[in-house]
């Protein structure tokens, strides 16, 4: 065989695979209309990379001029979303207050600053996420170092330094030039140390990261097995020519869709085991309410397995199958907050990330085992993964039922 001749068998296995996939609809819709949409949809999600809009309340227990004036400056600032909270005389509870961060002023704040040593502002903040933490902590110390900067402020501030200076400098300042009086001033504005916030770190204090990704490593895993093996079930059955006699049977269809959960069901279960089991003896990871996280964990592998059912049961042949399963999974890695907070995302991306059930199990995890929350403060996200996995489930038995023997 020549070149010619090999060359015009390339092009016509080539012609023929381009031909299959521009006659299945289904995969061309897939590549002609979702890598654009996955652009735009994660170049918004990731535009923005400034922590904005975190909730965050400020506990005024001094109540004087200055004090409104510092929770009026940052309240000007986007990095915080305030809202006001009962003070009840005891440290925030930022789960029940539903905030990130909490800043309390102490009683006769001001009498010290006036004093030119000022206590330091109590600051509360929700370490679950470690960056975010710290990210946080740092933009209240600019925040802080703006108010210190101001004229009124500064010359509190300076008024320490002054009492400890010898009578013969200021005679020496009385005979300086204006500029070299401010200069000076200058100079001793930078020997000011900065206010530094008395911080105390929740619900993890140690700021680990690994304690913040563990959910969200054991939810990827358990999700791209289970949708990508359990894709491939029915469409395996379909292509094999096995899925009419199936259908013939005297089994329901019900029946058929519990029988293909099972196993993998089984096999997860397995596998969460071992993933927990590493995390704890290696990582140093602690869990907290073992049988609340196993309540969350089963509920979300049925939706998971549910929704590799359904797309089984919708395609026609493996391939297709796998493709669909990759552009459902494609989305759901960035933008579920297993790796960072949802909180980062625009409110029009976080719509998106809401119909994910990894997201529900990353912030139901992250309750019962990091915050050590009760079932109130997730039970919205226990209810969304038990209606996804009934609802997926019920959609494959469904298409099933409407499939000819």
């Amino acid at each position: 065989m020549n070149i010619r001749e090999t060359w015009h068998a390339i092009a016509s296995v080539a012609l023929k695979e381009f031909l299959h996939v521009w006659r299945d609809k289904r995969i061309l819709a897939l590549i002609l209309i979702l890598p654009p949409f996955f652009t735009l949809l994660f170049g918004y999600a990731f535009e923005a990379t400034e922590l904005t809009g975190v909730h965050a309340t400020i506990i005024d227990r001094d109540r004087t001029e200055h004090t409104a004036k510092l929770a009026e400056m940052l309240a000007k600032k986007k990095t915080f979303a305030w809202k006001k909270t009962k003070d009840t005389g005891a440290d925030p509870d930022l789960l029940r207050l539903g905030v990130s961060a909490a800043i309390v002023i102490p009683k006769d704040w001001t009498s010290t600053l006036e004093a030119g040593t000022p206590a330091p502002l109590k600051l509360f903040l929700d370490g679950t996420d470690a960056t975010s933490a710290e990210e946080l902590e740092g933009r209240l110390r600019e925040m802080l170092g703006d108010f210190q900067g101001q004229e009124n402020v500064q010359e509190l501030t300076v008024k320490p330094l002054l009492e400890e200076l010898p009578s013969e400098i200021f005679d020496a300042l009385k005979t300086m030039k204006p500029e070299g009086r401010d200069k000076v001033k200058v100079e001793f504005q930078k020997l000011v140390k900065p206010w530094q916030p008395d911080t105390r770190i929740l619900y993890n204090p140690k700021l680990r990261f690994i304690d913040y990704v563990t959910p969200g490593i054991i939810g990827l895993i358990l999700q791209l097995l289970t949708v990508t093996l359990m894709a491939c079930t029915i469409a395996r059955e379909r292509e094999a020519g096995t899925l009419a006699q199936l259908i013939v049977t005297p089994l329901r269809r019900v029946e058929i869709v519990i029988g293909k959960v099972l196993p993998y069901l089984g096999i997860s279960l397995f596998l969460i085991g071992i993933t927990i089991g590493v995390a704890y003896f290696h990582f140093g990871v602690h869990f907290r309410q073992p049988i609340m996280l196993g309540i969350i964990c089963l509920l979300f592998l049925l939706c998971s397995l549910g929704s590799g059912l359904l797309i089984s049961a919708f395609c026609h042949t493996q391939t297709q199958a796998i493709q669909f399963a990759v552009f459902y999974l494609l989305p759901v890695f960035p933008l579920s907050g297993a790796f960072a907070p949802i909180e980062r995302l625009p409110d029009t991306v976080r719509l998106v990330s809401d119909i994910f059930p990894l997201t529900h199990f990353c912030e139901a995890f992250r309750m019962a085992n990091l915050r050590n929350a009760d079932i109130s403060f997730f039970a919205g996200d226990l209810l969304f993964l038990a209606i996804g996995a009934i609802v997926t489930c019920g959609g494959a038995a469904w298409i099933l039922s409407r499939t000819d023997a």
